[in-house]
């Protein structure tokens, strides 16, 4: 199977109603524009860094000093993406974990665009990750002016996390990624029978059954760079 731009870039499904700058934990993909394995190659279970590679992890591992509102979690840098868990820790004093927001939002997902305007808010998903794709640009640009130009795809991917034990299979999939680079879906190379929205949605299925006729989140869904979650 070939890779589809016009699957990998369909219209968003968001929350409408969801503030993405409260509590809530997500799963992160972003990707190297045409898929170019820039950042790095895969022997075995590990991934060896570029020089790049490494500026995307020190870029990422700095995001916390820049926006105090985001706490990391499990993390991968692939040849041409990154996968990664983020927290963002809202302003609710009552809730004690990160994920009671995304849980309780998500149950009743209406299935259409958001319609927010156009803009990342400040402290939103939007801006953190905005922030971390400029900085490993200009950082690139630094060392080879002009090298990091429209490096990154105009978007991202993010997923809101259910709950722990959803969680807990996020992180052994991004832990695990480096053993399914053959079979994975951004591996120009590779058979493309290992799609990250399909393990999320099957990981979604199996910790957070629906209700007979509730619609929920459509899995994983592009986020353009404009967009103010």
């Amino acid at each position: 199977m070939s890779y589809d731009p016009a699957r990998h870039h369909r219209r968003s499904i968001r929350i409408p109603w969801y503030d993405y700058r409260n509590h809530g934990g997500y799963f992160i993909t972003i990707c190297v524009r045409n898929r170019e394995c820039i950042f790095g190659t895969v022997a075995g279970d590990t991934v060896r860094l570029t020089q790049r590679g490494h500026i995307v992890n020190e870029c990422w591992h700095d995001i916390p000093n820049h926006h105090a509102n985001a706490s990391l979690d499990e993390f991968i840098i692939m040849p041409n993406h990154v996968h990664g868990v983020l927290f963002l820790i809202g302003n609710r004093a009552t809730q004690t974990s990160p994920l009671h927001n995304a849980t309780a939002a998500v149950g009743a997902t209406p299935a259409s665009p958001s319609g927010r305007p156009r803009g990342a808010t400040s402290g939103s998903l939007g801006a953190v990750l905005g922030s971390f794709k400029s900085a490993v640009s200009r950082r690139i640009n630094q060392l080879r002016p002009g090298s990091a130009t429209k490096l990154w795809q105009p978007n991202y991917y993010e997923h809101v996390i259910r709950n722990e034990s959803s969680l807990q299979d996020i992180r052994e999939y991004i832990f695990t990624n480096p053993l399914r680079w053959p079979h994975d879906a951004e591996n120009p190379d590779g058979d493309a029978t290992d799609r990250f929205h399909d393990r999320i949605v099957e990981i979604d299925r199996r910790h957070a059954p629906r209700a007979s006729g509730e619609q929920g989140d459509a899995g994983v869904a592009p986020t353009q760079e404009g967009s103010n979650v």
